[in-house]
């Protein structure tokens, strides 16, 4: 005697698999354009620093407070320099992870 299973369980039809698949790897496409054309800006040093970067890692400008140039202590410029390009990493990093967990659930799914 078979058993019977409720609608929606046992196999399912490959081909709407595949067309879920698709589905989700555009999603996911137009979400990493839109990630890529957006503009991220960070601070340091209490704002010396300004940075914006894009979500193609590029960065678009940086603002230095001209109280923060000194030609004796050439040194801490560059450190908030460098700083704020890490921190605009980290942010571009994040923004476009928790965009594409929210598209997969969290999956770890591999190619897409």
């Amino acid at each position: 005697m078979k058993a019977r299973l409720p609608a929606g369980y046992g196999k399912q039809n490959i081909n709407q698999l595949m067309q879920q698949a698709q589905k989700v790897q555009e999603i996911m496409k137009e979400k990493q354009a839109e990630l890529e054309a957006t503009n991220y800006d960070v601070t340091s040093g209490g704002g010396m620093v300004q940075l914006t970067m894009n979500g193609k890692h590029e960065v678009v400008s940086i603002k230095i407070n001209p109280d923060v140039v000194q030609p004796d202590d050439i040194e801490m410029l560059e450190d908030l320099v460098a700083a704020a390009v890490n921190e605009a990493v980290r942010v571009v990093d994040e923004a476009s992870e928790n965009e594409m967990n929210a598209i997969t659930g969290g999956l770890n799914i591999p190619g897409l």
